[in-house]
Parts: C-alpha cells; sequence; structure tokens
C-alpha cells in the first residue's frame, strides 16, 4: 500500500526509471522506517515529483548525474515561479529544499551515489518579521488602563509596565530584579529631574545599566512606599522589586498576565511580553536616537539585532510621507 502511494506521487510524467526508484526508495523510507506524518509525505512527494519534473527537463536521468548547480538552479525555480507554479515563499522552498536534501542523502547511504550534491545547499532564510511596536498613544492608553489607587497590587502593576516601557527591559530581566538594583536619584536643587538609573542582568549573564524618567520613578516610588510594604509583610523577606499577593517573587507569568489584562482592559489586541520592549526601541529611533545606543540600552550583542528596528520606523517615514507630502502620489499633470 505505501509503495502504491509512493508510486503514485511520482508517476505521471515521463520521469527517468532511476529517478522514479530513488524517490520511491526515499518515500517508503520515510513511511517504514521513520514514521512520517501523512501530511508530511504527500507534501514531500509534490516537492519531490516537480524535482525529477525538473531533473528530467535538464536531462538528468539518474541520481548520480545530479550537480550541485541543478539543485541550486531548482531552488532558484522555486523562488521565481515558472508558468505552470507560482513563486514559493521562503518556507515552502525551504521544505522542497529539506526533501532534496534528504533524497540525496538516503541515496548515497544506500550506495545509489558516490557523492551528495545537495551537502552545502542550504534552504531559503524566511524574512524575519519586524517587531510589532504600538503607538505612543497606545503606550499611554496601555499604562493608563492601571488605574492609581492605593491597592498595592495595582500600583504595582503600574510601576511595572512603566519600568518596561521606560527601559525597554525584557520581563524576565524586570521580574528578576532586586531593590537594590534601582538607583533613585532624588530631584536636584533646581527642581529638574535628575534621570535614574537601573542594573539589569540579561542574557549570558551580562549586566547593562539603563536609565529611566520621571514616569516609571514616579510609579516606582509610589509602589515602593505604599505597595510593596504590604506585599512584603505575608513573605520571607525576598528582595526582589516586584512582589505577589503571596509575598513571593513575580514570576514572568504573573507579569506576562498583568500587561494581558491591562491591554485586554483598553482593546489591544496582540500585546506580547515583547510588545513595550519593541516600542521602547522603536520610538527611541524615531525621536533621532543612534542605533547603537539603542542596542546598548537594549544590550543586544550585535548592532545588526537591532537594525531590524530601523526597518520599523522607515515604514513610519514612508507612511508619513505619501499622507503628507503635496507630491508623493505619482499622478501626472492634468490627470
Amino acid at each position: 500500500m505505501i509503495a502504491t502511494t509512493a508510486e503514485q506521487g511520482i508517476q505521471g510524467g515521463e520521469a527517468a526509471p532511476g529517478l522514479q526508484a530513488a524517490v520511491r526508495g526515499y518515500l517508503d523510507h520515510l513511511a517504514v522506517e521513520r514514521g512520517l506524518a501523512a501530511n508530511t509525505l504527500s507534501s514531500y512527494r509534490r516537492d519531490l515529483r516537480r524535482y525529477v519534473e525538473y531533473l528530467t527537463g535538464h536531462g538528468r536521468g539518474d541520481l548520480a548525474e545530479v550537480r550541485e548547480t541543478d539543485i541550486t538552479g531548482f531552488v532558484r525555480l522555486l523562488r521565481e515561479g515558472d508558468p505552470d507554479h507560482r513563486p514559493l515563499g521562503a518556507n515552502s522552498a525551504g521544505r522542497a529544499v529539506v526533501a532534496v536534501r534528504g533524497l540525496h542523502r538516503f541515496a548515497l547511504r544506500e550506495g545509489l551515489t558516490d557523492a551528495d550534491p545537495a551537502q552545502e545547499v542550504r534552504p531559503p532564510t524566511p524574512r524575519r518579521p519586524l517587531p510589532k511596536a504600538i503607538s505612543l498613544h497606545d503606550v499611554q492608553t496601555l499604562i493608563g488602563a492601571v488605574e492609581s489607587v492605593e491597592d498595592p497590587r495595582t500600583l504595582r502593576d503600574r510601576a511595572l509596565l512603566e519600568l518596561l516601557y521606560g527601559t525597554g527591559a525584557r520581563i524576565s530581566e524586570a521580574v528578576g530584579l532586586d531593590v537594590d538594583d534601582i538607583d533613585r536619584l532624588p530631584m536636584a536643587a533646581d527642581g529638574t529631574d535628575a534621570v535614574s538609573v537601573v542594573r539589569f542582568l540579561g542574557k549570558g549573564g551580562k549586566e547593562r545599566l539603563v536609565p529611566f524618567g520621571r514616569f516609571a520613578r514616579n510609579a516606582i516610588d509610589d509602589y515602593l512606599v505604599r505597595a510593596r510594604p504590604a506585599l512584603a509583610a505575608s513573605g520571607r523577606g525576598t528582595p526582589g522589586l516586584f512582589l505577589n499577593a503571596r509575598g513571593g517573587r513575580l514570576t514572568r507569568q504573573g507579569a506576562w498576565a498583568v500587561l494581558r489584562a491591562a491591554a485586554a482592559r483598553v482593546g489591544l489586541r496582540d500585546v506580547s511580553p515583547h510588545t513595550l520592549r519593541h516600542s521602547f526601541a522603536t520610538h527611541l529611533l524615531d525621536g533621532g536616537a543612534d542605533v547603537r545606543v539603542v542596542q546598548e540600552l537594549l544590550g543586544h550583542a550585535s548592532v545588526t539585532t537591532t537594525q531590524v528596528y530601523t526597518l520599523v520606523t522607515v515604514d513610519r517615514l514612508r507612511e508619513v510621507y505619501a499622507a503628507s507630502h503635496p507630491r508623493a502620489q505619482a499622478v501626472a499633470p492634468g490627470r
């Protein structure tokens, strides 16, 4: 039954018998020995049928005749499309490359070929999705969803959200803070604000100092004075900055629940734990901050990671230009 299904998957064209037999053996191997799911097998059959058609059209009658250039040409065809097939995205083309690489690996192992021409061929890299940021107005609405009242957990929640947006911290970094990690500088004698600093322990145990402004500082002051002592009273004296109702350190799941509840309260959708971090970076770059400064604030090891945010701001610039410039629309005079 399995062999018959495999045959059905590759027959119907004029492919050389050697190619058909190799693909049939590989599909049987995947079905019987590897136990691949029916849907996965169906996708592999479809991808390999197209690969066999491509090889046949280029004069290859056996896998032993295939060269690396044949495979890279097939990948290029997948991405560009042809009269009978639409172009494939990186994920779909990548799946086909995995099937082709597996076929050639199987052929080498079974002695059908003496080399693997697909060994150095890599699947296309999927386009990295741009980080999702929300507008300043939405940030203010989100934080404003947490009322400044004398409830300890509400004061804690507001301080948490202000700190996440005010510093671009990861949620894991925020809940890992101790009280001593916050340096709350007093207001200067002339009445101006002094920038406070928080010490984060980031990925790989790397420390970084990040300044934060008046909104986050006031929220943290309110929490430390009017809320944290009440929460700590039921605990065991943890040094953690953000505490749960039992006096223990707030968990990542607890912090995520705070963010989710605030977003639901004001009707914001698709707000994730990283949304405020993305918004922090995007708004800094929109305001003219240097990308390397933002890199340091976020704790990225490479500036390349940070540069993805510049794509967000460029998209925003395009939108503003198209909506605002009197000659942005490509409309010829007199039309």
